[in-house]
């Protein structure tokens, strides 16, 4: 634990009446109103994990450079009330008058916890889906279509294999994972419709031991190319890697972690749905309460192409991002049969990025082995 977090969290463990009485709007208020603007940015683990952390921790690094901002940041906080302690030492000990919780557990239920106790603090959750219905409103949520990067992860891994065999080690079975998993194959299967993606579930976010030995099945059974939903894909990238497997990674580049093995990779940047959201705090505008945004937004992009890559991927996979970029490409449209054979959507129909039905995402699409 930093020194930073004990502060905050040994702060509240012995503020009591004093910092409940500090959960007033009035304050809040004041919170929000301190120029410098104080914007907290809280990983569930590690800034450098090569991941999830990391991209947000990079895109922080870029906040700090904007006038009248001042960052303060805490690493490996749990999905507990940790994080409602971690958010209230931000709030009472910095002022923080802007919140970037940014793993999914955090929403439900410590953000919607907190949000109605600090009703002039905004907090921006990075994956959940807000609800005008019944969410407060000073809480939103922000996420990208990277499921367009990893469509193209698709495209390149179909030219990399041999033995038609992809590999996708997950965290777990949520929407967005669940969507990321059917853009690769699809990518892939638009290649090679005979490829299969033998999909794995870890059970959490940064499971390194599960992760390393779900590779290394995954190789023994003849994956050759391997991809993830983990935080930090750095387990699997390197034990692809010393297999002689290739990898397409996630979150953020692992080029130089395996330079040989590595084909391309779906990255976040933060940075644009950050600075929309931050722009809207100092200004005074409404909390943007639900931010998304593709490759034609800036909100995702790829790796730069490793060695390996043959120009025949790059080409077709330069064709698709050409058309993404345009707005003029679609994933998810039908007819459309998950793994079961149970058609999921309906010949004709046409599942925009923006729709509500892929943030529900449960099911796996066929050429998928694994289960939900």
């Amino acid at each position: 634990m930093t020194r930073s977090q004990w502060n905050r969290r040994d702060w509240l463990g012995s503020a009591g009446a004093a910092g409940a009485g500090l959960m007033t709007a009035g304050w809040s208020g004041l919170a929000l109103a301190q120029k410098p603007l104080t914007v907290g940015f809280i990983y569930v683990g590690p800034r450098d994990d090569y991941g999830y952390n990391q991209s947000h921790a990079d895109s922080a690094a870029l906040v700090k450079k904007m006038p009248g901002i001042k960052v303060v940041e805490e690493e490996n906080v749990p999905e507990t009330n940790a994080v409602q302690k971690t958010m209230q030492g931000m709030i009472a000990q910095d002022g923080a008058g802007l919140l970037f919780p940014t793993s999914f557990g955090y929403f439900d239920p410590h953000i919607l916890a907190l949000a109605p106790k600090y009703p002039n603090v905004r907090f921006a959750h990075c994956g959940g889906l807000w609800n005008a219905a019944k969410h407060p409103k000073n809480a939103g949520s922000f996420f990208g279509y990277i499921d367009e990067a990893q469509y193209l992860n698709g495209v390149v891994s179909a030219h990399a294999t041999k033995s038609k065999k992809l590999g996708f080690i997950a965290a777990k079975p949520i929407p967005q994972v669940l969507r990321n998993i059917n853009a690769f194959t699809m990518g892939a299967r638009s290649v090679h419709p005979d490829i299969t993606v033998t999909a794995i579930f870890t059970g959490d976010w940064s499971m390194p031991v599960k992760e390393a030995e779900a590779t290394n099945s995954l190789a023994d059974q003849g994956v050759d190319v391997f991809t993830m939903h983990v935080d930090g894909p750095k387990v699997i990238v390197e034990t692809a890697a010393k297999r002689g497997k290739f990898v397409c990674g996630y979150h953020a580049s692992q080029a130089k972690l395996a330079p040989q093995a590595y084909l391309t990779g779906a990255e976040w940047n933060w940075i644009t749905a950050y600075k929309q959201i931050i722009e809207a705090a100092q200004t005074g505008k409404p909390h943007p309460n639900f931010v998304r945004g593709g490759l034609k937004d800036g909100f995702v992009k790829s790796s730069p192409y490793g060695s390996a890559v043959p120009e025949g991927a790059r080409k077709q996979a330069e064709a698709v991002r050409a058309l993404m970029l345009k707005g003029s490409f679609d994933i998810f449209k039908g007819e459309l049969k998950d793994n079961t054979g149970k058609v999921v959507i309906p010949a004709g129909k046409v599942v925009k990025q923006t729709d509500m039905e892929l943030e529900n995402m449960n099911y796996l699409v066929e050429g998928v082995i694994g289960k939900v």
